[in-house]
């Protein structure tokens, strides 16, 4: 039950609660730390540097996984005295607060509800026929130049994000809470912020960021392959395409230069029946550019698979696994903390 409370808090919080700050938000913080390392770091050409970012990646977990895991912990077993009965169950109030605490800390390695408020004021921008203010909102979701899309590549790039998100911001985090709890879901966001700051193929980080990169891929290797499966089973579900996702999936994933990213968005663009373009990398699905309206029918799908998958993986992963080494380790860590105390 309490396994099921957490995973059902948490994206209650995610959906009428949403972001915290960014200057209270934990990425923010790592990426503060991952700052503070990176200025650090003179000679990066040496191969040794390979070393530096994976120890920079260690050090990184280390820290918040403790800090976070000994919240959970002191939680649990520090406010345990006051107990109750509810439904012929004994409730203690450290397990009460517990619950509350592993869902908020969990929903903040994941996103789902706010691809929407990321997009609805580049389509509101569009539709005021503001295209240069829309150009600028959208750059702060994507990766490439901005300064010169028309409307088409505007919405597009909405949509690319939204579902390359998918994986990395929702799938994969929820997959790893599901068999290891909050470390895995820290491991795997810190692994996949570290690639968004390091890992760029050129002098500065080729070395610096080969680890993140590439753990980030293995990491997200099996939720970008499975992806498909949960974008088909959404659209029979919401009326959708269905047909011929896994096929989209199968042919076209590789357009993409990550080996991960182009599941998602390939799969997503067949249900959508509309293609995708990023100008000179690649054009994937069939039919036209999505329309402004598009745009809200591509972050309501990326939102039902999400919460499906949650429902149908993290849920179950989670009962049987996860909470076990959860609770396990919080067990030794508050051991730990007694005998030091």
């Amino acid at each position: 039950m309490s396994a099921i409370l957490i995973v059902i808090a948490a994206l209650l919080i995610d959906r009428f609660l949403g972001e915290l700050p960014n200057r209270y938000h934990l990425l923010r913080w790592i990426g503060n730390l991952v700052d503070a390392l990176d200025r650090r770091v003179k000679n990066r050409a040496s191969k040794r540097t390979k070393l530096i970012g994976f120890f920079s990646y260690t050090l990184v977990f280390l820290i918040f996984w403790l800090v976070l895991m000994l919240v959970c912990s002191l939680v649990r077993n520090g406010l345990g005295g006051y107990e109750w009965e509810f439904a012929g169950i004994a409730v203690t109030l450290g397990e009460v607060v517990w619950i509350i605490t592993v869902a908020f800390l969990f929903k903040i390695t994941f996103a789902i509800f706010s691809f929407r408020r990321h997009c609805m004021p580049i389509q509101n921008d569009l539709r005021n026929g503001d295209l240069i203010s829309a150009r600028k909102k959208v750059q702060m979701i994507v990766s490439r130049d901005t300064s010169e899309l028309d409307e088409k590549h505007v919405t597009s790039s909405c949509c690319e994000t939204v579902s390359e998100n998918l994986v990395d911001s929702v799938m994969s985090p929820a997959f790893y809470f599901g068999l290891f709890g909050m470390t895995g879901a820290i491991m795997f966001r810190c692994a996949n912020l570290m690639d968004a700051m390091w890992g760029y193929l050129n002098d500065e980080y080729g070395n610096l960021g080969f680890f993140p990169a590439k753990f980030d891929d293995v990491l997200g290797y099996l939720t970008s392959r499975i992806s498909p499966f949960f974008v088909a089973l959404a659209a029979l579900v919401f009326g959708y395409e269905h047909k011929g996702v896994f096929k989209a999936a199968m042919e076209e994933h590789s357009k993409t230069p990550s080996p991960n990213s182009g599941w998602p968005m390939t799969a997503v663009a067949r249900a959508m029946r509309f293609s995708m373009e990023k100008k000179d990398v690649y054009i994937m699905g069939s039919g036209d550019l999505p329309t402004i309206d598009d745009v809200t029918r591509c972050y309501k799908l990326v939102e039902r698979t999400s919460v499906l998958f949650t429902i149908i993986v993290t849920i179950i992963l989670f009962i049987f696994v996860g909470i076990q080494i959860q609770v396990f380790i919080e067990d030794r860590l508050f051991d730990l903390v007694g005998m030091i105390i």
